[in-house]
C-alpha cells in the first residue's frame, strides 16, 4: 500500500480536491482511513506522504465545493475514530520533550475545517467527551503558547512556521534538525535565521481563533446537555484548571507582550474570555444546583430537609469540590498559583450572585444567607484570614490548599498582601452592590453572623495593617459601607493607621486614604456622629507620634469633603468639635509645653534635652489640632441674625476659650524670650586649661539643643498665630452677620472708646506689625507659614481700621496704614526672583519654603484693592514688574503641566491680568504699562541701528522696570518723540532698527502680556506712548539678516510678527482715551505708514518664505486695522474730510497703480528686487482698497453731506479695485507665481474683493437716486467682470470638492449680484418696458442659482459640519431671493422642495437629496415673504409637516443617519413651529411632531452625535413651550414622555463610570437643559398639578437604576425640586405608598434632601415676595 499510494500524494494536493463529487467522498474517507492506519501501525510510509496526506485533508475541508455540498444539504461523513485521531496528536504537540511528526498549524486548520461545519463537527460533538477533551487541549496548548516568550526569551523576537517548534523550543538540536531537514518550508532555528514574516505570526493566531471555535461549540454542546451534574463534573475534572488559568493569561498586563508576538487581537481575546467566563457560569452555578448548594453552605436550621445524591460517597459538596481544584498544584506555575487562584475567587463570587443571589419573597433572605455563606467559603481560601472566619459556617471546613496547616486561631498570612487585599476589595464590593447584608435581618433573625464575620475581617484587617497598599484602605472603605459597627470598635486605631500615621507619599496610596477618610466623615455625618468621630481622631493625634513626620491631617480632597459635612451637620454639633479641639490642647498639649521653669532647672541637661524632645512633639501636635480647628471652623455655617439664642452663646464661649488659649501660647513664648535673653546676658563661667576640652565638646551640644529649642518654638508660634487668625476671622464674620452676637475686638475697643482713649487702641493696632507678641530672636527665622499669617492677621488689622470712621481720622492712622501695606507687600521679598514652577495647593497649612512665594503672590494680588491705595509709586512699580517678569517666565517655560486647582506664580499672574480688578487699579495699570515700554525700549535700543538712531532709542534707562525711563531736562514726552520718528521713518521708506531673532522672540513674549490687557484702563499718556511705540515698531523694525546667508530665512516669522503688532494695535483702537494718540498724529498718517511699511516689507523680500496661511493672517490683520481706524475717524468725527482724502490719495495715487514696476533702489537687502513683489503688493492695495471701502459704506446714511464726501471717496477705490482684481485674475509668469507661497492668494479672498465693489457700486447708486433729479438709468461700472465671476461661481459651486471658505464668500458674492441684478434689470423693465425679456434673464438667474445651491447642499463631500456653517451664507443668499420674489418664481422653489421630500430617495440612499430640501425648509421659513408667498407658504405647511414626520421615522431605522439626517429634519420641524406660532390652525400637525420626536434614537450613541439629538428634541419641546402652549396642555402626556425619554437617556449617559470620562461635559450641558425644561414646565403650574406626581415617580424610578455623576445629579436635583413645589401634601403621600420598595427609599431621601436644603429656601425668599 505504501508503494501505491507514495507517488499521487502530490498530484492530490494539486487538483483532485477541486472536482468534489462522489469520488470526492472517497478521496475523503481514503484519506482518513489511510491516516487511521498509519497512526495504528497497520500502514508504513514516509513522512513526506504523511505530512502530504495531512495537508491534502486540510484541502478538502476547506475547499468551496465541499463547503457548498454541505450547505445543499449532501451527507458527507468522517470516520468518527478521526476526533481521537486529532486528540492525539493535540496531545504530542503538548506535551514537553515530545516530537510532533506533522506541524501544529496544519493539525489545527484542520480543526477548524471540521468545526466550520454542523455535519463535520458531529466527530466530536456527538460525543460530549471529546469535544471537553478537545477544548482542555487546546486550552493547555494556548496557555503554553502564552507562556512561552516569558519561558524561552530568545524566542520573544523570533516567529516559526509551525506552533510545535515553539512549543517544543526546549527539545535539544539533534532533536529538531530531522524535522527542519524533511521540511524545506520551515525556517532555520539556528542563530543566523531570517527575520520573521508576518505570514508567520499569522499562523501562530491562528491557534486562537480555532480556540474561540471550538469554545463556541463545546458550549452549544454543553447547553444541550440534560444531566447538570455531569457537566459539572466534567468542568471540575478536566476544565476549570485550563481554563482559569488561560482566563488569567489573556487578562493579565504581564503577558501583554506575548499578546503582541502572538498577534492576538484584543477582540480575539476578549471573545475568547466571555466564553470561558460562560462556560464556567453555566456548568459550575447551574439553577438545578441550588438545593446542592444550599446543603452545603446553610447551617442544618436553615436546610430545606432534601438530600441530594451522594450514596456511599457521602453528600454532593459543589463549594469544596470547587475549592480544592483551585487550591490543588500542578496546573500552572508555583509563582503564578496564588495570583490565578484569588482572580478566580471573584469572579466565581460575581457567578455566584446572578445565578443564586436573587429570590422573591421569603426566599429572597434565604438567597442572601446562602450568598454569604459562599463568600465565608471563599474568603479563607486566600489565607487572610484567622480561623475564626468559619465560625458561622455550622460544621462546614474551610477547604484549604494542601500543605497548608494553620494552628487554631493563628493567622494564615497569604502569599501576596496585595493580591489578596485586591481579591478581598473584590469579594466585599460585589457583595455591597449585591445588597446581601441586611442589618435588621441579620441581628434578629440570624444572631449577627454577618456582622461577625466582617468584623473578625476588619479586625484582621487593622492588626495587620497594610498601609503602603491601596487596596487595604478600599477594603475598609467597603466594610464601613456595609456598617460603620463593623470597623466602629478599632475607629482608634483605624484613624491611626489610614489616616494621622499613614506614612506612605505615594500618589495612589493617598488617593486611597483620602476616600477612606471621606468616607468616614461622610458616614459619621449621616450618624449624626460627627462629634465622636472627631473624639476618637483628637485621641490618636494626641497620642505619641511614631516618627517626627507625619503626613498632612487635611489634604485638600479631605477639607472639601469635611466642609460639604459640616454644613449637613448642626450647628451644635460643629462646636462641640471645635470645644473638643480646644480641650485636647489643653489637656493635652499645654501641659507639655508648659513646663515650669525651676523644674526644667533642677532636673539637669540630659533631661532639658529629653523636655525639648517632648516639647518637640507636643509642638508638632499643637499645630496639627491648628490646623484641624482652623478647618473646622472656616468651614460650618456662620451666625445670623436668625440663629438661636443658647447657639450664639455657645459661640461666644467657644470664641473666649480660643481668646484664652491663644494668650497662654503668646506668653509662653514671651517667657521663652526672656529665659534666652537672660541666659544669653549671664557671666560665662572661668574655665581651666584642662576642662577646656569639655566646655568646647558642651558648646556644640548647646547650638544642638539650640535649633531643637527653636524648631518647638516656630511650631508653637505657627500655632499660635493660625489660631489667632482664625480667631480674628471668625470672630469678625460672627460679628458682621449676627447682631445677638458681641465680637471680642470690639468689647476691647468700646471700653477704649469710654475712656476715650484711642490711642490704646491705635496702639493696639499697630502692635501687630511691631513684632511684640512674637520672639524677638524668631523674627530673623520666621518660618514661612508664620510670615504668611503675620500678613493674615495686618489684613484684618487694615479692614477693621478702615472700618472705624473715628479711628481714621487720627492723624496717625494713614502712616500706620502705610507701614501696614508694605508689611504685606514686602518689598524685599518680592525683588527675589519668582521661580514660575513653584506650586501651592491654596492650604494655609502647606505652606512651606517652596510654596512661601506662591502663596504671598497670592494675598498680594487678591488683596490689592485694599492695600494698593497705601503703597509708593516705587512698591506699585514693584508688583508690576514681578507681574510681566512672573508671565515672562511662564511664556519662556511653555506652560509646563501642573495638577489640577494648584497655584504658581505665572498662573495667578495670568488671572490678575484677564481679571477686571487691574483696571479698576489705575497706578498698578499705568505701572504694567511703564514695565512693558521700558522692556520694548530696551530691546530697540539693543538692536542694531543702521543708519541714524531715532530719537526714541536716546532715552536714557535706569535698570529694568517700570518708572526706569528718564528724558533729559526740556525734552518733550517718549510720545511726542516716537510721532516724530514715525514721520520721519514714513517720508525715508526705510526701516531705522533691525532685531535678531532672539530680540523678536522677545518682543512677541511682550505683545502676548499686551493682549491680554483691556486698553479701556489707560490712560492717555500711557495709551499714547504705547501705541505709538508699537506703531513705531510695525513702520520701522525688520529682521536682521545673516550677513553670511545668500538665502532668506525660510520661516514667516517676519509676517506672524506684524500679525501680533496689528492685532494689538488694533485692539488699542478701542481704548476710551485714544483720542490723545489723534493729537499727536494724524490718523491718515497711520494709515498711510501703515501700507507703506508693509510695502517696503514685500519689495524687500521680507515675506519671500511666507506660506499661504500666513500671508492670509497678514492680510486679515492689516484689513482689521485700516477697517478699525476709518470707523474710528468717521465715529469721532476726527477731521474727516482731511483723514480719509490722505489715504484714499494714497492708495488711488499713480504710484499705487504701478505696484508691479519695483524700484531696485528699494531692493536695500537682498540687492536686487524680488520677482514676487509685484504680485504681494497687489494683494496688499487689495486688502487695503477693500477695507477702507467697507468702513465706508457701512457709514452711509449718517448725514447726506457725509455721504456725498463717502460716496466720491468709494468711487474712486471702485475705479482702483478694477484694474487690481483684474492683475491678480491675469494668468501669471512662472517666475512670479511659484517664486513664493504666499503669491497665490486663495480664491475666496478674490471672491470676497469682488462681492466688496458690488457693494460699493450699489451703496453708490443708492446715493445717486436720493440726490438725482431726472430718471437716468442705473448702470455698473464693471458689470462685465461680475457677471464673469457669477458664471465662473455657479460653474464650480457645486462641481468637485472646494474649500469652505471659497463656498461661504461665493454665496455672499450670488447674493449680491442677484441684488445688483435685480436693482438695474428691474428698473430698466419699467423705463423701456421690456419686461419679458429682462424677466426671464431674471427668472433664469433665478433657477441657477437655486438650482445650484440645491446641488451644493446634496454634495457628498460636504459634512454635516461644513453644512451648518454654510446655512447663515445660504440664508442670506435665500432672502434675497424671496425678498421681491414672484409667486412664479416662489412656485419653482415650492417645486423644489415638494421634489425634495420624497421618501423614496430616502429608501433608495439618496439622503442628501432630501437633506437639501430639509434645509431650504427651515432657512425659507426664517425668511421675510412677500405677502403672497407666505400665504402660500404656510398653506402647505401642515403637509410639508407630515412628510418630514415621516421622513423622521423612516430615517430612525437606520441609526447611522441620526447625526447627519434625523437631526436637520427635526431642527427643521422646530423652525416650522416657531416661525408658524399662530400661522398652523390645526393643532393636529403640530402633535404629529411629538410622534416623531418619540422615534428619535438616544441610546447608543457617541457624545458628539447624542448631544445634538438631545438638544434637537429639546428644543423642540421648548418650541412647544414657548409658541403653542395650549397645544402642549392638550397633549400634555405625549410631551411628559418625550421628556421622560430625554432624562431616562442622560440618567443613563450621565451615570458614573469607572474609567476617565474625557466628554463630561457634554452631559453636563444636557442636564443643565433638562433642570431648565424642569423650570418650565412647573412655570405651567395651573395646567401640571394633576400629572406632577407621575413626573416625581418616573424620575425616581429611573434614578434607583443608576449612580449620577455628582455633577449631572445636581442640576437633575435642582430641576426635580420644581416638580416636588407642585405636589400637594396627598401627592407625597400616594408616592410614599404607591412606590416600590427600592424607589420608595429613593424618593425619600429624594424628598428629605429637597425638604431640608430647597423647601426651606423657597419658603424663605417667600417672605419677600410681594
Amino acid at each position: 500500500m505504501r508503494h501505491v499510494n507514495e507517488p499521487n500524494v502530490g498530484r492530490l494536493n494539486k487538483s483532485s480536491f477541486d472536482c468534489f463529487g462522489l469520488a470526492g467522498k472517497v478521496l475523503l474517507d481514503w484519506c482518513s482511513h489511510a491516516l487511521t492506519g498509519r497512526y495504528n501501525q497497520k500502514v508504513e510510509f514516509s513522512q513526506n506522504v504523511l505530512e502530504g496526506l495531512w495537508c491534502y485533508l486540510d484541502d478538502l475541508l476547506h475547499s468551496r465545493k465541499l463547503h457548498s455540498l454541505l450547505k445543499q444539504g449532501k451527507t458527507i461523513s468522517l470516520r468518527l475514530n478521526m476526533a481521537q485521531l486529532l486528540l492525539d496528536r493535540l496531545q504530542e504537540c503538548a506535551r514537553v520533550g515530545s516530537k510532533s511528526l506533522v506541524c501544529v498549524s496544519t493539525i489545527l486548520s484542520v480543526c477548524q475545517g471540521l468545526l466550520s461545519s454542523p455535519a463535520l463537527s458531529s466527530v466530536f460533538t456527538t460525543k460530549y467527551e471529546l469535544i471537553a477533551d478537545l477544548l482542555a487541549k487546546l486550552c493547555s496548548l494556548a496557555c503554553r503558547e502564552l507562556q512561552q516568550p516569558l519561558l524561552t526569551e530568545p524566542l520573544m523576537t523570533e516567529s516559526v512556521t509551525c506552533q510545535d517548534e515553539v512549543i517544543t523550543s526546549d527539545l535539544d538540536s539533534t532533536q529538531i534538525e530531522p524535522i527542519i531537514e524533511r521540511s524545506s518550508d520551515l525556517p532555520e532555528l539556528a542563530a543566523n535565521k531570517s527575520p520573521p514574516k508576518p505570514k508567520e505570526k499569522l499562523r501562530a493566531a491562528n491557534l486562537f481563533e480555532v480556540l474561540l471555535q471550538v469554545l463556541s461549540s463545546y458550549l452549544s454542546v454543553q447547553r444541550q446537555q440534560a444531566n447538570p451534574n455531569r457537566v459539572f463534573t466534567m468542568v471540575t475534572n478536566q476544565l476549570i484548571q485550563p481554563l482559569v488559568l488561560l482566563r488569567h493569561l489573556l487578562t493579565s498586563g504581564e503577558f501583554a507582550s506575548a499578546h503582541i508576538h502572538l498577534r492576538l487581537r484584543q477582540q480575539l481575546s476578549r471573545d475568547i474570555r466571555i466564553k470561558i467566563d460562560s462556560i464556567l457560569h453555566l456548568a459550575l452555578f447551574p439553577s438545578e444546583h441550588l438545593t446542592y448548594y444550599k446543603e452545603e453552605l446553610l447551617p442544618s436550621k436553615e436546610d430545606s430537609g432534601k438530600r441530594g445524591l451522594g450514596g456511599a460517597k457521602g453528600p454532593f459538596k459543589p463549594v469544596s469540590v470547587i475549592l480544592s481544584k483551585l487550591s490543588a498544584q500542578g496546573y500552572c506555575e508555583v509563582h503564578q498559583h496564588y495570583t490565578v487562584k484569588s482572580n478566580t475567587l471573584s469572579l466565581l463570587f460575581k457567578f455566584f450572585l446572578e445565578s443564586y443571589g436573587k429570590g422573591r419573597g421569603e426566599s429572597e433572605e434565604v438567597h442572601r444567607m446562602l450568598c454569604f455563606y459562599f463568600l465565608t467559603r471563599l474568603v479563607p481560601t486566600l489565607d487572610v484570614c484567622v480561623d475564626e472566619l468559619s465560625s458561622a459556617k455550622a460544621d462546614q471546613p474551610v477547604s484549604v490548599s494542601p500543605g497548608q496547616k494553620s494552628p487554631p486561631a493563628s493567622l494564615c498570612f497569604p502569599e501576596s498582601w496585595s493580591l489578596a487585599l485586591l481579591a478581598v476589595e473584590s469579594l466585599l464590593s460585589q457583595a455591597l452592590s449585591a445588597d446581601i447584608y441586611n442589618v435588621a435581618a441579620d441581628r434578629i433573625r440570624h444572631g449577627e453572623v454577618q456582622l461577625k464575620f466582617y468584623r473578625t475581617l476588619g479586625q484582621m484587617l487593622i492588626n495587620h495593617a497594610q498601609p503602603s497598599i491601596p487596596a487595604w484602605y478600599r477594603c475598609l472603605k467597603v466594610l464601613l459601607s456595609l456598617n460603620h459597627l463593623i470597623i466602629e470598635p478599632d475607629l482608634d486605631q483605624l484613624s491611626s493607621s489610614a489616616w494621622v500615621n499613614s506614612e506612605c507619599m505615594e500618589a495612589r496610596v493617598q488617593r486611597a486614604r483620602q476616600l477612606l477618610a471621606c468616607s468616614l466623615l461622610q458616614t459619621y455625618t449621616k450618624l449624626r456622629q460627627l462629634p465622636r468621630l472627631f473624639s476618637e481622631l483628637l485621641s490618636v493625634i494626641c497620642q505619641p507620634a511614631l516618627d517626627n513626620l507625619r503626613p498632612p491631617l487635611l489634604s485638600e480632597g479631605i477639607s472639601s469633603m469635611l466642609r460639604t459635612c459640616l454644613l449637613d451637620t448642626p450647628p451644635s454639633q460643629c462646636l462641640e468639635i471645635c470645644s473638643l479641639v480646644l480641650e485636647s490642647i489643653r489637656r493635652c498639649i499645654l501641659p507639655d509645653l508648659l513646663k515650669e521653669e525651676s523644674e526644667t532647672e533642677k532636673i539637669g541637661e540630659n533631661k532639658e534635652m529629653k523636655v525639648d524632645q517632648e516639647r518637640e512633639d507636643a509642638s508638632r501636635k499643637l499645630l496639627s489640632l491648628s490646623q484641624l480647628l482652623h478647618g473646622v471652623l472656616f468651614s460650618l455655617k456662620t451666625l445670623d441674625s436668625a440663629s438661636p439664642l443658647p447657639i450664639v452663646r455657645q459661640s461666644q464661649g467657644l470664641m473666649e476659650e480660643m481668646q484664652q488659649v491663644v494668650k497662654e501660647l503668646l506668653l509662653l513664648l514671651l517667657l521663652t524670650e526672656k529665659k534666652a535673653v537672660k541666659a544669653n546676658i549671664s557671666p560665662a563661667p572661668r574655665t581651666t586649661r584642662k576642662g577646656k576640652k569639655n566646655l568646647d565638646h558642651k558648646e556644640s551640644e548647646r547650638v544642638s539643643e539650640s535649633k531643637k529649642g527653636a524648631l518647638w518654638e516656630q511650631k508653637t508660634q505657627e500655632a499660635a498665630l493660625l489660631l489667632r487668625y482664625t480667631l480674628v476671622e471668625v470672630d469678625t464674620l460672627f460679628n458682621i452677620h449676627c447682631s445677638k452676637y458681641t465680637s471680642l475686638d470690639s468689647a476691647q475697643t468700646a471700653a477704649a472708646r469710654k475712656t476715650e482713649d484711642c490711642a490704646s487702641v491705635l496702639t493696639c493696632k499697630e502692635s501687630l506689625l511691631s513684632g511684640e507678641i512674637l520672639p524677638a530672636r524668631l523674627e530673623s527665622s520666621r518660618s514661612p507659614m508664620s510670615c504668611l499669617l503675620l500678613k493674615l492677621l495686618t489684613l484684618q488689622q487694615m479692614k477693621k481700621v478702615l472700618l472705624d470712621a473715628p479711628l481714621l481720622s487720627e492723624p496717625s492712622t494713614a502712616a500706620l496704614l502705610n507701614r501696614a501695606a508694605q508689611f504685606i507687600l514686602s518689598k524685599s521679598e518680592m525683588e527675589v526672583s519668582l521661580d514660575g514652577e513653584q506650586l501651592w495647593d491654596g492650604q494655609i497649612a502647606s505652606v512651606n519654603a517652596s510654596s512661601y512665594l506662591v502663596a504671598h503672590w497670592y494675598i498680594v494680588t487678591s488683596n490689592l484693592p485694599l492695600i494698593a491705595p497705601y503703597l509708593s509709586r516705587e512698591d506699585v512699580g514693584c508688583i508690576a514688574d514681578v507681574l510681566v517678569s512672573s508671565l515672562l517666565s511662564s511664556h519662556a517655560d511653555g506652560g509646563k503641566d501642573r495638577p489640577a486647582g494648584w497655584l504658581t506664580v505665572s498662573l495667578i499672574s495670568s488671572q490678575l491680568l484677564q481679571s477686571a480688578v487691574l483696571a479698576e487699579l489705575p497706578s498698578l495699570f499705568s505701572a504694567t504699562v511703564c514695565s512693558l515700554t521700558q522692556r520694548i525700549v530696551c530691546i530697540l535700543k539693543a538692536a542694531h541701528v543702521p543708519n541714524v538712531s531715532p530719537t526714541v532709542l536716546k532715552f536714557q534707562v535706569k535698570g529694568i522696570g517700570a518708572y526706569t525711563l528718564e528724558r533729559n531736562a526740556g525734552q518733550p514726552p517718549l510720545s511726542t518723540i516716537i510721532a516724530e520718528d514715525i514721520l520721519a521713518s514714513s517720508k525715508t521708506g526705510e526701516m531705522s532698527v533691525l532685531l535678531t531673532d532672539t530680540q523678536n522672540k522677545e518682543l512677541v513674549n511682550l505683545l502676548q502680556i499686551l493682549t491680554d490687557l483691556n486698553p479701556d484702563g489707560m490712560n492717555s499718556e500711557d495709551l499714547s506712548s504705547i501705541f505709538l511705540l508699537l506703531f513705531f515698531m510695525l513702520t520701522s523694525t525688520s529682521s536682521q539678516l545673516d550677513q553670511k546667508a545668500t538665502d532668506p530665512p525660510e520661516s514667516g516669522d517676519d509676517a506672524r510678527f506684524l500679525v501680533k503688532l496689528l492685532r494689538i494695535l488694533t485692539c488699542l483702537l478701542e481704548g476710551r482715551n485714544f483720542q490723545s494718540v489723534l493729537k499727536l498724529i494724524h490718523a491718515g498718517t497711520l494709515l498711510q505708514a501703515s501700507v507703506s511699511s508693509l510695502i517696503w516689507h514685500s519689495n524687500n523680500g521680507k515675506f519671500r518664505a511666507t506660506s499661504s496661511s500666513d500671508w492670509l493672517d497678514l492680510i486679515k490683520a492689516v484689513q482689521g486695522f485700516i477697517r478699525s481706524l476709518v470707523q474710528l475717524i468717521i465715529i469721532r468725527n476726527s477731521s474727516v474730510r482731511l483723514n480719509l482724502e490722505q489715504f484714499a490719495s494714497y492708495l488711488t495715487s499713480k504710484e499705487m497703480a504701478s505696484m508691479q514696476i519695483v524700484a531696485p533702489s528699494l531692493a536695500v537687502v537682498s540687492g536686487k528686487p524680488d520677482p514676487g513683489a509685484p504680485v504681494l503688493n497687489v494683494h496688499i492695495l487689495m486688502a487695503s482698497l477693500t477695507s477702507f471701502s467697507q468702513a465706508l459704506t457701512s457709514n452711509l446714511g449718517r448725514s447726506k453731506p457725509m455721504d456725498q464726501t463717502l460716496s466720491q471717496m468709494l468711487t474712486r477705490t471702485t475705479a482702483a479695485l478694477g484694474p487690481a482684481v483684474k492683475y491678480v485674475l491675469k494668468p501669471q509668469a512662472l517666475s512670479q507665481s511659484v517664486i513664493q507661497p504666499a503669491s497665490i492668494l486663495g480664491q475666496a479672498f478674490v471672491v470676497e474683493v469682488v462681492t466688496v465693489m458690488l457693494h460699493c457700486e450699489l451703496s453708490s447708486l443708492s446715493v445717486e437716486d436720493e440726490n438725482k433729479q431726472n430718471d437716468t438709468q442705473p448702470t455698473l461700472s464693471h458689470m462685465t467682470l461680475y457677471l464673469g465671476c457669477c458664471q465662473q461661481i455657479l460653474k464650480e459651486l457645486s462641481c468637485a470638492h472646494r474649500p469652505l471658505d471659497f463656498l461661504v464668500s461665493s454665496l455672499h458674492f450670488l447674493s449680491a449680484f442677484y441684488k445688483a441684478v435685480e436693482k438695474t434689470r428691474g428698473e430698466k423693465e419699467e423705463e423701456h418696458g421690456e419686461e419679458k425679456k429682462a424677466g426671464e434673464e431674471l427668472d433664469e438667474l433665478y433657477m441657477q442659482i437655486l438650482h445650484n445651491v440645491h446641488r451644493l447642499l446634496t454634495a457628498s463631500w460636504l459634512s454635516t459640519n461644513d453644512v451648518c456653517e454654510l446655512e447663515p451664507a445660504v440664508q442670506e443668499l435665500l432672502r434675497h431671493l424671496v425678498e421681491k420674489s414672484t409667486t412664479s418664481r416662489f412656485n419653482l422653489l415650492l417645486l423644489l422642495i415638494r421634489d425634495g421630500l420624497d421618501t423614496g430617495k430616502l429608501r433608495a440612499g439618496s439622503y442628501r437629496e432630501v437633506l437639501s430640501a430639509v434645509i431650504i425648509i427651515k432657512l425659507l421659513s426664517c425668511c421675510q415673504l412677500p405677502e403672497l408667498c407666505a400665504k402660500a407658504l404656510w398653506l402647505i405647511a401642515p403637509q410639508i409637516i407630515s412628510a418630514m414626520v415621516f421622513l423622521v421615522k423612516s430615517s430612525t431605522q437606520d441609526i447611522s443617519l441620526t447625526h447627519s439626517f434625523t437631526v436637520p429634519t427635526v431642527m427643521s420641524m422646530t423652525s416650522l413651529l416657531r416661525q408658524g406660532e399662530g400661522l398652523i390652525t390645526n393643532p393636529h400637525h403640530v402633535i404629529l411632531v411629538l410622534g416623531a420626536l418619540q422615534s428619535m434614537p438616544l441610546d447608543h450613541l457617541t457624545p458628539p452625535v447624542y448631544q445634538s439629538a438631545f438638544l434637537a428634541v429639546h428644543e423642540a419641546l421648548f418650541a412647544f413651550i414657548q409658541c403653542h402652549p395650549q397645544v402642549m396642555l392638550n397633549a400634555a402626556p405625549s410631551f411628559l414622555n418625550v421628556f421622560y425619554r430625554l432624562v431616562a437617556s442622560i440618567m443613563q449617559e450621565g451615570r458614573q463610570r469607572g474609567d476617565s470620562d474625557t466628554d463630561s461635559d457634554v452631559y453636563l450641558q444636557c442636564s443643565r437643559l433638562i433642570e431648565r425644561m424642569y423650570s418650565h414646565i412647573a412655570a405651567t403650574a395651573e395646567n401640571f398639578t394633576t400629572l406632577s406626581a407621575f413626573m416625581v415617580a418616573q424620575y425616581v424610578t429611573e434614578l434607583q437604576k443608576v449612580t449620577l455623576r455628582p455633577d449631572v445629579k445636581l442640576h437633575l436635583t435642582e430641576g426635580i425640586y420644581r416638580i416636588l413645589d407642585l405636589c400637594t401634601e396627598q401627592d407625597i403621600k400616594f408616592l410614599t405608598a404607591g412606590l416600590q420598595m427600592g424607589v420608595r427609599e429613593v424618593f425619600n431621601e429624594l424628598y428629605s434632601s429637597y425638604t431640608h436644603y430647597h423647601k426651606a429656601q423657597r419658603q424663605g425668599e417667600d417672605k419677600y415676595t410681594v
